[in-house]
């Protein structure tokens, strides 16, 4: 079975950077009227899926985002809501954890929908792996909230094939997303796939498969960090960066978009569908992603390698 994350979009907002601090302050009125003006941005840019962590902020940037869907009657019917659970940060002299204990699971989503001022999420991803997990309790914990009502899809984040087979095996309703760190810039994803049987591979940490096994199982492919932190549409550091950037621009420049739009457009182009997720918090930036959200990626084969390459800053093996 496979479901459509996202409702078909191409893109998804990420809500780490709302909410104000990282620290015990609470948010204020200035937090809420940043969130939604980044909200309306999304809105505007054909994004309607947002992408939220029960760790953001704290807590916080589920409950700005809360307050903005209690200022906007009707729009929680209009998006797709996505939040996940299973990191503890760090609390006095308990140190950051990872925790999928069944009952952890059940009492972050409560939580975190009384933040959110909704009574379901459409999907719940498990944050990261938990060692110490019992697959079989985590199975019965996500067939309880499911069967509540409270969540109606499932993923996981920063999983490979293996462990998503572990858990898929105990487990009947399907996992329909994995969100992974991927990009221009962190292309360990691709480069899996092309460094084998080279001396290359072992310093490449992606769990090699897994593409294959998301796109044979019916696995949205979500990419967290999805532009590189600015590294090629701001501050370049290195030649290679540099060299990146102008090709983006140039590319831009003769498509009529945005180096913003190129740079996701060179994610959505891949096979897999990855759906980028796109975390600044500046409307302006957010609405220069527009073309990646509502525009099918506008990179010819040798275009998609030339980003690749130009990225790399040595030839392929």
């Amino acid at each position: 079975m496979t479901v459509d994350v996202g409702v078909g979009e191409r893109v998804l907002y990420g809500c780490m950077g709302l909410g104000g601090s990282w620290g015990p302050e609470p948010y204020g009125v200035g937090d809420i009227d940043a969130a939604e003006a980044a909200v309306v941005a999304a809105l505007d840019s054909g994004i309607t899926a947002f992408d939220h962590a029960d760790i953001y902020r704290g807590g916080k940037s589920e409950a700005v985002f809360g307050e903005v869907l209690a200022r906007t009657p009707g729009l929680r019917e209009r998006i797709t809501l996505q939040t996940k659970c299973g990191i503890r940060l760090p609390d006095g002299d308990r140190p950051g954890m990872y925790d999928l204990r069944g009952r952890s699971i059940a009492r972050r989503v409560e939580e975190s929908l009384v933040r959110l001022r909704t009574d379901h999420v459409d999907v719940l991803l498990l944050h990261r792996p938990d060692p110490l997990a019992d697959p079989d309790e985590i199975a019965s914990a996500l067939t309880s909230l499911h069967r509540q009502g409270l969540v109606r899809n499932f993923g996981v984040s920063n999983m490979g094939a293996a462990q998503i087979a572990h858990l898929q095996a105990r487990l009947d309703v399907p996992l329909v997303a994995n969100q992974l760190e991927m990009s221009l810039y962190r292309r360990d994803w691709v480069e899996a796939g092309v460094l084998l049987n080279t001396p290359h591979l072992a310093g490449n940490g992606f769990p090699f498969g897994t593409l294959e096994h998301s796109r044979d199982h019916g696995i949205r492919l979500q990419a967290w960090g999805a532009l590189a932190n600015g590294r090629y549409t701001g501050l370049q550091e290195t030649p290679a960066e540099r060299a990146t950037a102008a090709l983006l621009a140039e590319l831009a420049g003769r498509k009529g978009t945005t180096p913003e739009s190129v740079l996701l457009w060179w994610l959505t182009r891949h096979p897999a569908a990855i759906a980028p997720v796109v975390g600044t918090t500046r409307p302006e930036r957010i609405r220069a992603c527009r073309d990646a959200a509502t525009r099918e990626p506008d990179l010819t084969h040798e275009e998609w390698y030339e980003l690749w390459t130009t990225a790399r800053g040595v030839p392929l093996p």
